[in-house]
């Protein structure tokens, strides 16, 4: 309707133009019609005359019969009336019987001083014309009568055919400007939500000539906008309480639901009864404050042997257990679809290709299938927890690359960002992948894809120009696709900060270093530097180990005086490599061992065992150092948990460059694990480093962290769906206004 109306905005004055047009034209039409008739009227005139005089030069009197067959001859024409022969001074000489007889020669020759020349009788219209006669004396004419009604049908018939023509041409006119005005607004329409998403479109409807010079400036204020939002948003330290007042705000409490392999909590049957565990991830910790904040519903594989044994008939636990405030729904998997989905595909072919980790990819088509069928379950559960058709869905990492599109199709008002835990790779390592094409286009179902660094994005960026048709905007790192355009963006992930209450609540620093030099059996001032990983071969423990021997070769002064405690959470110990990679760590440790140890002292303490939260907090206070050796790493977390927890200000920490943390916690002693000798010497030095230096340094990096915490993350990936989905519904209005 709103077109329609912008339409006859446009047609209304144009039709009162037309009128217009018409209102002047045909008059003056009339005017030039009556004096061409006229014109004519005056020939035809002249040639009566002629014949007339022709007529009298042949006779001897004006009685005679020749000039009255003339007469009667002329008369035929129908437009002829009456003629008569009138001398100059007024005498009527003769006449045929229709003269009128109110007319005398003398008003005759009045009449045709005027301009048209009409006499009007009996309401009939007379043209008047005196033409001088040869043969009849110097002073006789002939006064010719035409009547005019033939005339004013012919005007009345032109004025028909012109205001006809009129209104034919402000049809075409209105038809014309109806449909250039139609196309120019979804032009502008089309160009606009274009604008909207930073595309252009391909097709008739390219953004107009105005906005494309329009476009640059108009996306480069956006830009400075949305910059000028970061950095405001840098400036705040952001809580729970500040992201649910987000959530209120930007998304108006809309629903939001997060779809993971690993659930926040098991439940698990010992002996003395059902416990809740919480699983040593990366993801669980980042997410799982996040999920506080929103109350929203998180849907995962339940993996405990108490799992089915606590939840409700749809499947349902709230947790967590001490102050249920969110839903977790958990997902059933056979031990053949756990085994092909997660074992197989997911974690022997997918977590090996892209980690640079010198473990070749296994991929198998009956992994493939399991993949595939799993996803879907998935994305059936998102379907059934959803309470809108567009809730915002979060899902997690590399196992469900095909989610997205799957989602898509059943719920396509859905914003779903898709956040991948681990590295991208480049174009050459993906393509070894056998359904790559496959996984790029089931990961471009998402509105937003996330990684932890702008260099992982780039990969993914360029791995979609090499496989897929589609067009890429690197300025905006936006992805066009089948019609749809996905947003790539990094987000750097993070940690909850703990608040001065959590603190207050964790043992002291000298207890903790006390509690953790008394397990290993050494004096108070013995120096100890902790690694806490899960048992997997990206996570640099081999590496780490060779470093130890090192630095033992090099420092005999530390012998004895420093243990280095490696906490290696067991995973995937069901696949080959990571059952051979805990056999080569195990007989690496206790070589080491061998070589250096003296009496009940050994340099490294291998415990492969599961560690919940609070232990890996006391460790974290109790070590003098943290090192973080990962080979290849998305971010890893164990580095902002140990700075977390060093609200004392020491304590140092070593840092693979090869982890998305390096890029942010630059005060951190930078090593490249491959090199052992500098990682030898990296740990060296924070083993002896100044008091002084290190609270500088640890100064620095928990300023950086409890700035840039895991709400901040959460917030930044909301935020840009926020905004997202306001111009998603704005352009439903724009698509409505010119539907209608």
């Amino acid at each position: 309707m709103k077109t329609l109306r912008l339409q006859l905005r446009f047609l209304l004055p144009l039709c009162l133009v037309l009128v217009a047009a018409a209102y002047i034209t045909v008059p003056l039409v009339d005017r030039l019609t009556l004096r061409w008739f006229l014109r004519d009227l005056d020939s035809r005139a002249a040639l009566v005359a002629e014949s007339v005089s022709n007529a009298l030069s042949r006779s001897e009197s004006l009685d005679n019969d020749e000039l009255q067959r003339e007469f009667h001859r002329a008369l035929r024409d129908e437009r002829l009336f009456a003629l008569a022969l009138c001398r100059r001074d007024g005498e009527r000489l003769l006449s045929t019987p229709a003269f009128p007889p109110l007319l005398s020669c003398a008003d005759a020759f009045e009449y045709v001083k005027h301009p048209n020349a009409i006499f009007s009788q009996d309401q009939r219209d007379l043209h008047v014309a005196s033409i001088p006669v040869v043969g009849a004396g110097t002073d006789t004419y002939l006064i010719v009568l035409h009547d005019l009604g033939f005339v004013h049908l012919r005007s009345a018939d032109t004025r028909q055919y012109l205001i006809i023509l009129f209104v034919v041409l402000g049809l075409v006119i209105a038809l014309i400007t109806v449909v250039v005005a139609h196309m120019s607004w979804r032009g502008w329409v089309a160009g606009t939500r274009a604008l909207l998403r930073g595309s252009d479109l391909l097709g008739p409807f390219r953004p107009p000539p105005e906005l494309q010079s329009l476009a640059s400036e108009l996306r480069a204020m956006m830009r400075e906008m949305d910059e000028e939002r970061r950095s405001r948003m840098n400036t705040e330290t952001w809580t729970p309480e500040r992201l649910r007042q987000l959530l209120n705000t930007e998304l108006r409490g809309e629903q939001v639901i997060v779809v993971s392999n690993r659930e926040p909590y098991i439940h698990v049957r010992k002996e003395d009864g059902v416990q809740v565990q919480k699983p040593a991830s990366g993801l669980v910790t980042a997410i799982e404050p996040v999920m506080r904040a929103c109350s929203g519903t998180w849907i995962a594989h339940g993996a405990g042997n108490a799992d089915r044994d606590t939840v409700d008939s749809r499947d349902h636990v709230q947790v967590p257990p001490e102050n249920p405030n969110y839903t977790l729904r958990r997902i059933w998997l056979s031990e053949e679809e756990e085994q092909g989905y997660y074992y197989g595909f997911a974690n022997e072919g997918m977590w090996p290709l892209c980690h640079l980790a010198h473990v070749r990819p296994v991929f198998r088509l009956s992994d493939w299938e399991y993949y595939r069928v799993v996803n879907q379950r998935f994305a059936d559960a998102v379907a059934a927890e959803a309470r809108t058709e567009d809730p915002i869905v979060l899902i997690q990492d590399y196992h469900f690359a095909l989610l997205p599109a799957m989602l898509r199709k059943q719920l396509p008002n859905a914003t779903i960002i898709t956040f991948w835990h681990i590295p991208w790779p480049n174009p050459e390592s993906f393509g070894v992948c056998p359904w790559h094409e496959e996984i790029l286009r089931g990961m471009l179902g998402s509105s937003i894809l996330g990684f932890h660094t702008r260099f992982h994005c780039r990969n993914f960026l360029e791995s979609v120009d090499r496989f897929l048709e589609s067009r890429i905007r690197l300025e905006e790192s936006t992805i066009t696709f089948d019609g749809a355009q996905t947003q790539v963006n990094s987000y750097p992930i993070s940690i909850h900060w703990p608040s001065r209450e959590e603190m207050r609540r964790q043992p002291a620093i000298g207890e903790c270093r006390t509690s953790l030099r008394a397990m290993l059996g050494v004096e108070d001032d013995h120096l100890v530097a902790v690694g806490v990983d899960r048992f997997d071969y990206t996570k640099g423990i081999i590496e780490r180990f060779h470093a130890v021997d090192r630095l033992l070769r090099k420092h005999s002064e530390l012998r004895r005086r420093f243990t280095f405690v490696q906490f290696a959470a067991p995973t995937r110990s069901a696949l080959d490599e990571y059952q051979l990679f805990v056999q080569q760590v195990t007989l690496l440790s206790e070589r080491i061992n061998q070589r250096h140890g003296e009496g009940g002292w050994q340099p490294i303490r291998l415990i492969a065992e599961h560690q919940d939260s609070a232990a890996v907090t006391r460790h974290y206070r109790g070590a003098d150092c943290c090192v973080v050796t990962s080979l290849h790493d998305g971010m890893n977390l164990v580095a902002k948990e140990f700075i977390a927890a060093r609200d004392d200000n020491q304590g140092t920490l070593v840092l693979s460059e090869f982890t998305g943390a390096a890029r942010e916690l630059h005060t951190a002693l930078i090593v490249n694990p491959y090199d052992v000798e500098s990682t030898a010497d990296a740990l060296y030095k924070g083993l002896t480093m100044s008091r002084e230096e290190q609270a500088q340094r640890m100064r620095s990096l928990r300023a950086m962290v409890r700035e840039d915490n895991v709400y901040r993350w959460a917030a930044n990936m909301l935020l840009d769906a926020a905004r997202l989905r306001r111009s998603e519904r704005l352009n439903a209005r724009l698509d409505a206004n010119d539907g209608n």
